[in-house]
C-alpha cells in the first residue's frame, strides 16, 4: 500500500508516520520505478502489537516548547533555556506564522530527561549552563543535526550511503573542496536520503531544511569534513563512483527503514504533496544499508547533560595519527582517475 494509506491504517498523522519510519519504527519497501510502499504484512505486524494504536503514537508523540514545560513542570521559559543549552535534542520542526522555526520534541524523552536529570529543573541553573546562554549559544539546531546524523548512519554499513550522509551537513564550496570529482559528487546527492513523503511543503520551508540540516559552526564543519574524508576513503576502496555509460552499480542495500523489492535500482522517493506552512517538517527517511538491522533501532541517549569543556557534537573516532594526516587533507584533494563501475 502506499505510505499515506499505510500511514491511515496505523492511524498516525503525516508528519508521526515519517518519524516512525525515520526511527526504524515502520519498514517501507521501495521497487524500481514506484513510489515507496508499505507491505500488507508490517501494517498487520504493527497493529497486532499490544496496545495498539496508543502505544506506537505513544512513541512518536511530539510536543512544542509549553506543552513540553508542562511535562517536565518548569516554566516554558527556563525550557528553551534548557533546549538552548544543549540538555534537550528535539526530533523535527515546523515553521509557524511568521517563518520562524519551532522546534518539537519527543514526549517520552522528556519524562525520561526529568526523572535521570531532575537537579536541572529546579533551583539555579548550574554554571555552566548560564555560561553558554550569556554567550548567545543555541544547539538545538546543531543537536537536531547530530541525532539525524546518528540515526541515519545506524541504519547503513554503505560507505557511499554514508558518505552522502555527511555531503548533505556541506554547503557546495566546501563539499566541492573535500569532494573535487564532479562525478563523486553527483553520485552523493542521487543517493542522499530523502523525506519518506518527498520534499514536500511550501519554498519556505524547504529551504528552511536546507539551511537547517548544514553545519554552521566552525568546528563542526570540520568534524563533518573529517567524517566525510573518512567515509569516502572507505568507498573509494569498496567501489569507484558511476560515470556516464557506466552501467548501475548494485552494491547498495537497504536498511531497516527500508527494504528492497524486485528490482535493483534505487528510485526517488514520493512526488510532492502540497503541505501547509505550519505542518511539521519531515525528518529524513533511512538511507541505502548493506546488510538488514531489527526493526527497530532505538534512539540512543539524546539529551545528556555535557561538561562545559566538551563539545556538543562528537568527534570522530580514529587514531591520533589517522586525525592528523585527515587534517591536512582537509583544504584541498585531488584524487587520480578510476576505473568506471562495471
Amino acid at each position: 500500500m502506499a505510505v499515506g494509506t499505510a500511514a491511515r491504517e496505523l492511524q498516525l498523522k503525516r508528519g508521526e508516520f515519517a518519524i516512525a519510519v525515520h526511527m526504524g519504527l515502520v519498514r517501507v519497501l521501495v521497487q524500481g520505478g514506484e513510489r515507496p510502499r508499505v507491505r500488507r504484512e508490517e501494517v498487520d505486524r504493527l497493529r497486532s502489537q499490544d496496545g495498539f494504536p496508543e502505544a506506537l503514537r505513544e512513541r512518536v508523540h511530539t510536543v512544542g516548547t509549553a506543552e513540553g514545560a508542562r511535562l517536565l513542570g518548569i516554566s516554558p521559559d527556563r525550557f528553551t533555556k534548557l533546549a538552548r543549552a544543549g540538555c534537550l535534542t528535539p526530533i523535527t520542526f515546523y515553521l509557524n506564522r511568521y517563518r520562524a522555526v519551532v522546534w518539537l520534541y519527543l514526549a517520552q524523552e522528556l519524562v525520561e530527561f526529568a526523572a535521570r536529570q531532575s537537579q536541572l529543573l529546579v533551583g539555579k541553573s548550574p554554571a555552566w549552563v548560564r555560561s553558554r546562554l550569556e554567550g548567545g549559544a543555541d544547539f538545538r539546531a546543531r543537536n537536531w543535526r547530530s541525532r539525524r546524523i546518528e540515526l541515519l548512519l545506524s541504519f547503513t554499513e554503505d560507505p557511499w550511503a554514508r558518505a552522502a550522509v555527511l555531503a548533505g551537513t556541506l554547503d557546495p564550496v566546501q563539499l566541492a573542496e573535500v569532494v573535487d570529482d564532479l562525478y563523486e559528487r553527483a553520485y552523493l546527492a542521487r543517493i542522499r536520503p530523502e523525506p519518506v513523503f518527498g520534499p514536500t511543503g511550501s519554498p519556505s520551508v524547504i529551504e528552511a531544511m536546507g539551511r537547517l540540516v548544514q553545519a554552521d559552526e566552525p568546528d563542526e564543519m570540520l568534524w563533518r569534513r573529517v567524517g566525510l574524508i573518512m567515509e569516502l576513503d572507505n568507498a573509494r576502496e569498496a567501489r569507484p563512483a558511476p560515470r556516464p555509460g557506466d552501467e548501475w552499480c548494485p552494491g547498495i542495500e537497504l536498511g531497516p527503514g527500508f527494504e528492497r523489492g524486485q528490482e535493483s535500482e534505487l528510485v526517488p522517493v514520493a512526488e510532492p504533496e502540497p503541505a501547509s506552512v505550519s505542518e511539521p517538517v519531515q525528518v529524513f527517511s533511512p538511507v541505502p544499508a548493506s546488510e538488514p538491522a531489527p526493526t527497530f533501532v532505538p534512539v540512543r541517549d539524546s539529551d545528556p547533560v555535557r561538561d562545559p569543556a566538551t563539545d556538543p557534537s562528537p568527534a570522530p573516532t580514529s587514531a591520533p595519527e589517522a586525525a592528523l594526516g585527515l587534517l591536512a587533507r582537509i583544504g584541498l584533494r585531488r584524487r587520480a582517475s578510476r576505473r568506471p563501475c562495471r
